[in-house]
């Protein structure tokens, strides 16, 4: 029968190279956690980063001149034709954050017929040229939030529709 090892002789049989105390382990799960923390703060301090560079694009205007609003048409054109053929009749036309609403998507989200009114930038702009050009052929355009971080209203989408 062997004799039974008394605590402090089991610690230092542990304490060695090879073996970590459990309070050693524990400080190294706690080392571990905060590296993952930090990786993923700075990974989204990158995604803040590059949502603020969207949201400073898309409060530029673009220049629409008669060939780009040809292109826009080609454009939707085929990928409306596209949705045809998989049978289904509406599609994403843009995407943007909330930031480009002058009530972060308030009044989209509670489906207030005055919501183009909050639009600012290119999300105005489509709006705009859907109204211009795709309205009078019987389109028609919807806004959404499409994407809740947190519980809080995000990203806002566009849908054209033609049945």
């Amino acid at each position: 029968m062997s004799a039974a090892v008394a605590p402090s002789e089991a610690h230092e049989a542990l304490d060695d190279e090879a073996f970590m105390s459990a309070e050693d382990l524990q400080k190294y799960m706690d080392q571990i956690s905060l590296a993952k923390a930090s990786r993923r703060s700075d990974a989204l301090d990158g995604v803040e980063a590059a949502r603020q560079e969207l949201v400073k694009t898309l409060s530029e205007p673009v220049d629409l001149t008669p060939d780009r609003i040809a292109e826009l048409k080609r454009t939707l054109a085929h990928k409306m034709r596209s949705a045809a053929e998989r049978g289904q009749n509406e599609i994403m036309v843009m995407r943007f954050p909330n930031a480009l609403c002058t009530d972060h998507g308030r009044t989209i989200n509670n489906s207030a017929e005055n919501w183009p009114e909050s639009l600012t930038g290119r999300p105005c702009q489509a709006y705009e040229f859907w109204r211009e050009h795709l309205q009078p052929a019987g389109f028609r355009l919807k806004a959404m939030i499409i994407e809740w971080p947190n519980g809080m209203p995000g990203d806002v989408g566009f849908f054209l529709s033609w049945s």
